[in-house]
């Protein structure tokens, strides 16, 4: 061997399914863009990246957890010991750079601490600290070297408060969120008539989503079910969600004397199948709405929370909108129904108002006019570069 391969060390911390997916891609697209040099990953990982070899120092598995109670009584343990690890080998391994992705209740404290132990931070999707907590920016302008954001009106927002080293780097999701199949494949796949019109009802992806979320929408479907008895329903389950937590959750929907659609199926690892495929989707607030967007499907965007968590958080909320898709189109494209306007009766009508064929095809048309504003795809490798002349900056 006439040269040994340059060398770069980095750890990455994700925390969320979404977050997980992003920096798999980050880590293809940093392969890509320097094929002579020898990488070395290493952090908080979820499914997708074990299985593009990101060593895993913590599990990120459980720990997707939302909420004032449910992280500071329940989880409070898990996320100190994934803090402490984390930390601990950051300083020992020395990384040329620590990268967060997204989750920022832990990896704004995380980048805190790391930074001033020296070590070198890049965020690569903001935190939405536009929408609520915008106290939070100085946390970003004292102890992250790098932010790299995902829509585009945060750069203006970050620049407007005093920070330079923003870029925009567009939206992940832009030319990767397609089907693998279509409409009549997904219905053959989970034998559903091709006839009658698809509602996919997406519950979020978190444990405590499934609990608050999917019960109205199971009742959603049992409103709509009457007034068209032709309406069939899929729920894709989030990756790391079992279909023994859904079956629960329906099994005590029809003890409590809900009388559910016979066309009701449940699937796995076909979520954007499934939402290409229906006419309408009701959606939990998250990243899926933007997604939803993507693929053009007409939404209603849905949320619940515990009451001490929606007082807690209301007050700090700063948005007209929560859904993304609204917030890029600076205007109310979707409803959305969170916490108390969150009720059977008002998702059926909403849902079927989209079912008609006149305005489903109007939402159509804005929802291409609005996920335009994303750009034209490219944003991890265009993060991959960012973060390569980061650590060059040294």
């Amino acid at each position: 061997m006439s040269e040994s391969k340059k060398k770069i060390k980095l750890m990455i911390v994700a925390g969320e399914p979404s977050g997980d997916a992003h920096a798999a891609a980050l880590v293809k697209a940093l392969r890509a863009a320097q094929t002579e040099t020898a990488f070395e990953f290493f952090g908080s990982t979820g499914v997708a990246m074990r299985d593009v070899g990101v060593e895993t120092i913590v599990r990120n598995d459980d720990l997707a957890i939302m909420g004032l109670y449910e992280v500071w009584v329940k989880a409070l343990p898990k996320y100190i010991k994934a803090f402490q690890t984390l930390k601990q080998t950051a300083i020992e391994r020395k990384p040329d750079a620590v990268v967060f992705v997204d989750w920022p209740d832990f990896n704004l404290r995380l980048a805190r601490s790391l930074k001033k132990k020296g070590l070198k931070t890049i965020y690569y999707i903001s935190p939405q600290l536009w929408a609520w907590r915008s106290y939070r920016v100085n946390l970003v302008r004292k102890f992250v070297d790098r932010l790299l954001v995902i829509l585009p009106f945060e750069l203006d927002w970050y620049k407007a408060r005093g920070l330079q080293n923003v870029e925009f780097v567009g939206n992940p999701l832009v030319g990767e969120v397609k089907p693998r199949y279509g409409r009549e494949e997904l219905l053959r796949r989970n034998q559903l008539d091709s006839s009658g019109p698809l509602v996919a009802l997406l519950p979020g992806s978190r444990h405590k989503e499934l609990t608050r979320i999917l019960p109205p929408l199971l009742e959603t479907s049992a409103i709509i079910s009457k007034e068209k008895p032709e309406t069939q329903f899929i729920i894709p389950l989030a990756p790391n969600r079992r279909r023994e937590e859904v079956e629960t959750i329906i099994n005590a929907t029809k003890q409590d004397g809900v009388a559910l659609s016979a066309n009701l199926r449940i699937t796995k690892g076909e979520t954007r199948e499934a939402i290409a495929a229906a006419d309408v989707v009701a959606v939990a607030s998250g990243t899926a709405t933007l997604e939803t967007a993507l693929l053009g499907t007409p939404l209603v965007i849905v949320y619940k929370e515990s009451q001490i968590n929606y007082r807690a958080f209301k007050p700090l909320i700063n948005v007209e909108h929560v859904g993304l898709v609204n917030l890029i189109a600076g205007e109310r494209l979707a409803t959305e129904l969170i916490q108390y306007d969150f009720t059977p009766e008002r998702l059926a009508q909403e849902l079927l108002l989209l079912m008609d064929k006149e305005r489903n095809n109007a939402m159509r048309a804005r929802l291409r006019e609005v996920t335009a504003k994303l750009g034209d795809g490219g944003a991890s490798e265009r993060a991959a570069l960012a973060i390569l002349s980061e650590i060059e900056r040294r």
